[in-house]
């Protein structure tokens, strides 16, 4: 039987209240552990594919009689197009088309930061294309950009109000709290650098529009498209088979995708629009920078008493306010918290999503507070945060939390600092830090799967969900299997196109396997119940001594039979299954928790860095896939320490004009980088959340490890680093001020 229901959704930290029509979901966990498939490690369904090159990425799509388009992009921060002449651009070899401001949604004469899209050609080649852009004649009144964040929350821009969050008396705790530290830190700004660009193709069908796209929400970009091109959403049809990552950065429909449409209707032909390298660095967002000037006081016995927290976010010309606070209000059992949150409105590229978009800054800040309240109070770090663990957020329990039991787990890594320090020597020294990880990760609905299955005994599950190369479509196929009891290789998936699947969630704010997974599962049982009911009527059987196992109909009583032996009594018939995604657990916040500890190794003569070593432990539900899932893990520690280390977005204040748009100039890390990783996820199920009892982990490995290094740094030298990246020269720098603060101590006159 359906049921309305209103229940509770989201992404990224952000909530929203939705109508969902869901069926009663009957269906038990399964019990905690590995299965037969499930929390069982299998290689990608679609490895095989990729190395053969088999796999069609957007770039691979070719349509006949397909052109391609080049963007003009602002070369100033900020400027007003006085005229604009396409004549010469027109005369050029191959061009069919052009566009400028207002022509199609996104195109714009006041440009509010360099990259922004304001006029785009199409031509028979890229080449020709990118061309005929240096012919278009553009007249520009170059203004004044305002880059600096501080300046423009002073003047009252910013891209929305100032949030502002307090629970009980603050400064009441803060007057009476034993032990009261200040700091500031900031974060700088980081690219997402996806390895596969931005890119679409449109294709109009008679009054239909088809999108190929690099994108990380399949239905999100058909209704956008849809709304801004007054279209009905199913005259849209958006395809998105593989991909080449996003980070956060392709959430929406991007401006290259209504340039490729608009040039498409105006020429009757296809229309790719992809960006290069530096587009991508200029033009598809960013993890803002920011600043935190952060206090915490607390009691002898080190139990927190207050926590206050002024947040600058440098947004960027638009976006929304990332949760730099949500650590502070959410990870530790604190009575008296204060936040204000100021998403400034600048003339740089706009913030976009990136991996944990808040958190990530939030928790460098956090928890290098902790630590410095550590050192003041002696009290070890570790114990520190057991002493602060929090059972509730605003009075809201959580729906699981096994932290206690990640710091549990973490004790014989934290319980090397002897070892590791021991092992100093000359200008290398070294030391070991750690830093505590909360996030969202709950998923919600709605969320939709199909899955048939044929006479020959193989299942098919169909969804138009999109693989953004975490691994979720194996994880999806396991649960899939583990439900019909077949082998892995006897499903199949296939997801990837709005027009041939039932609607799925977006692949954000580590939300695709507790979305989906349980729509999947619900789906797999509905087909599973059909075939055991054919069964039992086959066999003369009742269906409560009958399950599904080994690709088998298993009867309790003894016997069993192929299950291509009874599902092929229907030929061309077929067994279809359907499920859906329940709600969240009422009045509960989902959450994934966990906790990494870093070793590292620091030269304080030349202040170079190395990370030796991460542990990271996470509880993030039953995992599904134990290879995949350390694979989350690994690669959420490496581009971390791209973060903390190297990566930084090179801004000229003056003009606001980005300076390292190239990959030779912006330093991602290389496997020279790469520490030795010890992964371990607890693998215990949230049995309030879902059919399943999974949650999301794409985001929560990257959350402490910036935190993590820093502690260490630290614990190595004496060094509080409070600014990221680590540079050699922030480095030194801090070690100079260590240097100075210890003489000052004795009494001894400061080195100049």
């Amino acid at each position: 039987m359906a049921r309305l229901i209103r229940t509770e959704k989201e992404v990224e930290g952000r909530y929203e209240e939705v109508w969902l029509v869901v069926e009663e979901d009957a269906l038990d966990q399964w019990p905690a552990g590995p299965g037969e498939v499930v929390g069982r490690p299998a290689t990608r369904v679609t490895g095989p594919m990729r190395a053969r090159g088999e796999a069609r990425f957007t770039a691979d799509i070719q349509l006949p009689g397909m052109l391609h388009a080049a963007v003009l992009r602002s070369p100033h921060a900020h400027a007003r197009v006085t005229k604009i002449d396409f004549e010469r651009a027109l005369a050029a070899p191959g061009v069919r088309a052009t566009v400028g401001p207002g022509d199609a949604p996104t195109l714009t004469a006041e440009p509010g930061f360099q990259g922004q899209a304001v006029a785009a050609i199409a031509a028979d080649s890229d080449r020709q294309a990118r061309a005929a852009l240096e012919l278009v004649e553009v007249e520009w009144e170059v203004r004044e950009p305002l880059t600096d964040p501080e300046e423009a929350v002073r003047r009252g821009q910013l891209v929305s109000e100032a949030s502002r969050y307090e629970r009980g008396d603050v400064d009441k705790a803060l007057a009476q709290a034993d032990i009261v530290v200040e700091a500031e830190y900031r974060t700088q700004t980081v690219l997402h650098n996806s390895f596969e660009p931005h890119q679409s193709v449109c294709e109009w069908r008679g009054d239909g529009l088809d999108v190929y796209i690099s994108t990380q929400f399949i239905w999100g970009v058909r209704d956008e498209v849809a709304s801004k091109l007054d279209l009905p959403p199913d005259k849209v049809r958006v395809v998105c088979e593989f991909m080449g990552g996003g980070f956060g950065s392709k959430n929406g429909a991007g401006d290259h995708t209504y340039v490729a449409a608009e040039l498409a209707k105006r020429t009757g032909r296809p229309v790719r629009c992809a960006l290069t390298r530096r587009e991508e660095n200029v033009a598809t967002g960013n993890r803002n920078s920011t600043i935190q000037r952060l206090t915490a006081a607390a009691r002898s016995d080190g139990t927190l008493v207050a926590l206050v927290g002024d947040y600058v976010n440098a947004t960027g010309w638009d976006g929304w306010p990332a949760p730099t606070d949500g650590p502070m209000k959410m990870l530790y059992d604190c009575e008296n918290v204060r936040t204000v949150l100021s998403p400034a409105k600048i003339n740089t590229p706009p913030m976009r999503a990136f991996r944990a978009p808040g958190f990530v800054e939030g928790t460098f800040g956090l928890e290098c507070l902790l630590d410095e309240l550590a050192a003041r109070l002696d009290i070890d770090p570790l114990e520190l945060r057991r002493r602060n663990y929090a059972h509730s957020t605003d009075d809201r329990p959580f729906s699981s939390k096994n932290l206690m039991e990640c710091y549990r787990r973490a004790e014989p890594h934290w319980q090397r600092r002897a070892e590791v320090r021991g092992r100093s020597e000359g200008p290398w020294k070294r030391g070991v830090g750690l830093a505590s990880q909360i996030w969202y990760g709950g998923g919600g609905p709605p969320s939709y799967a199909w899955v048939r299955v044929g006479s020959d005994g193989r299942a098919t599950v169909i969804t138009a969900m999109q693989d953004i190369g975490t691994g979720t479509a194996t994880a999806m196929t396991q649960i899939a299997a583990e439900e019909l009891g077949l082998p892995l290789e006897r499903v199949e998936l296939v997801l990837g196109d709005s027009a041939r699947g039932p609607y799925a969630s977006i692949s954000a704010g580590s939300s695709t396997t507790p979305s989906m997974g349980p729509a999947v599962r619900s789906a797999a049982a509905d087909a599973a119940r059909q075939i055991i009911e054919i069964a039992a009527q086959r066999y003369d059987r009742e269906t409560r001594i009958l399950s599904l196992k080994d690709g088998k109909i298993v009867s309790s009583e003894g016997g069993s039979w192929r299950i291509e032996d009874v599902v092929g009594l229907l030929e061309d018939a077929q067994i279809l299954g359907k499920g859906a995604r329940g709600p969240n657990p009422a009045g509960m916040q989902v959450l994934t928790f966990g906790v990494q500890v870093a070793e590292v190794a620091v030269d304080v003569e030349t202040g170079e860095i190395r990370v030796e070593r991460v542990a990271a432990i996470h509880d993030v539900g039953r995992v599904i896939n134990p290879l995949g899932a350390s694979s989350q893990v690994e690669g959420g520690i490496i581009q971390g320490i791209g973060h903390t280390l190297s990566e930084d977005r090179l801004l000229d204040p003056a003009s606001g004009i980005t300076l390292n748009q190239t990959l030779d100039a912006y330093r991602l890390p290389t496997i020279a980088d790469v520490p030795e990783i010890v992964s371990e996820l607890l693998d215990i199920p949230d049995e309030h959340l879902t059919n399943l009892g999974s949650k999301g982990l794409g985001e929560p490995p990257i959350v402490p490890v910036a935190a993590a290094i820093a502690n260490a740094i630290r614990d190595a030298t004496g060094a509080d680093v409070r600014s990221l990246p680590i540079s050699r020269e922030e480095m030194l720098r801090a070690l100079r001020e260590a240097r100075e603060r210890e003489k000052e101590k004795r009494g001894a006159p400061a080195a100049v």
